[in-house]
């Protein structure tokens, strides 16, 4: 079976687009306007049937450039390129993939010591739900995201899936939604996916979209094409479990005080693009405290990171995808 093909042209200086709702804006003015085509064409050969290649070009903007270091203007005789290319190709998991995957996922779960390496193994070990992404043709083979989907059944066993049932139930607060949780993680767990999604800070938001689709997409080609029922089975998904991250605004900062008796999601900045929706979507959440340096971010100094873990009904993957590039359209 060929290799994932989706690729995307983009420049590296691009600035993140990882806070909402209303820092989203502040991150949006600093991105570049971007542009882009996509070819789609079935080449027959089942999970890979949609894969297209997309190209996209976009330009770093006069603040992106004057955000370069001193260094770097040393480094290229005082001249700032404002656009370097590189293809993005999404690819199936391998074991050499190993440590990339590991340096993404390695705050999961904050500073908390579980069975990390094991839980980087099912995700390379399941090629069949599973992307990551590369920038094709580079040496190091560095990756820039890691998105899958695992069945909390299917891995009950694993110590990883075991100590990490163990930390969300510890962490949980005393509310109705530790029963919600528990519900989840055992009596419904064999129709659980946990969904993991990791990229670096600067990943180019064009492709999360794609990136999705890709997810979703092998999600519902899995409960047809896996050689046995036990594993189709384990593929067809009610309720999607998320662990993420998002910064909160500390109680007494200014900017607390001033805003009054507000809606308190105003106080909350997603550390991804997609949380925004899938938070909107979710059934229900709830917020844990992360043991973290405090953020050096001049623009997040009201902020504290923190924990966050959502349950999102399978029947909202649909409206998921269609907000997601919606949002990304809009920018």
């Amino acid at each position: 079976m060929p290799d994932k093909a989706k690729r995307r042209r983009l420049s590296s200086s691009s600035r993140p687009q990882t806070f909402s709702p209303f820092a989203r804006s502040l991150a949006l003015a600093a991105s570049a306007s971007s542009s882009g085509k996509q070819d789609a064409t079935d080449d027959g050969f089942g999970k890979n049937a949609r894969k297209e290649k997309i190209e996209q070009t976009e330009s770093s903007d006069e603040e992106s450039a004057h955000s370069q270091s001193s260094d770097d203007d040393d480094d290229d005789g005082g001249e700032i390129e404002g656009e370097v290319q590189a293809d993005f190709a999404f690819f199936d998991p391998k074991p050499s993939d190993f440590h990339g995957v590991k340096i993404l996922l390695q705050n999961y779960l904050g500073d908390e010591e579980w069975d990390l390496s094991g839980f980087v193994d099912l995700i390379l070990g399941q090629t069949t739900v599973g992307t990551v992404v590369k920038i094709e043709g580079a040496e190091d083979d560095g990756l820039f995201s890691v998105v899958s989907a695992l069945n909390l059944d299917r891995y009950k066993d694993h110590k990883c899936i075991i100590e990490l049932k163990e930390y969300l139930l510890k962490v949980c607060p005393e509310n109705p939604v530790i029963g919600d949780l528990r519900a989840l993680l055992k009596e419904q767990a064999q129709r659980t996916g946990l969904l993991v999604s990791q990229h670096v800070m600067n990943f180019p938001p064009q492709l999360l979209p794609p990136l999705y689709d890709a997810l979703f997409d092998e999600v519902s080609w899995a409960t047809e094409d896996e050689p046995t029922e036990e594993l189709k089975n384990s593929f067809k998904f009610s309720n999607y479990l998320l662990v993420s991250k998002i910064y909160k605004l500390k109680s007494g900062s200014r900017k607390s005080k001033q805003s009054g008796n507000h809606d308190k999601d105003a106080d909350i900045l997603f550390s991804k693009l997609e949380d925004e929706i899938f938070y909107k979507l979710s059934s229900w959440s709830f917020n844990f405290p992360l043991h973290t340096p405090p953020v050096t971010n001049h623009e997040l100094k009201n902020y504290q990171l923190t924990g966050l873990v959502m349950a999102v009904k399978a029947e909202k993957v649909t409206q998921f995808r269609e907000e997601l590039k919606s949002m990304i359209n809009e920018s």
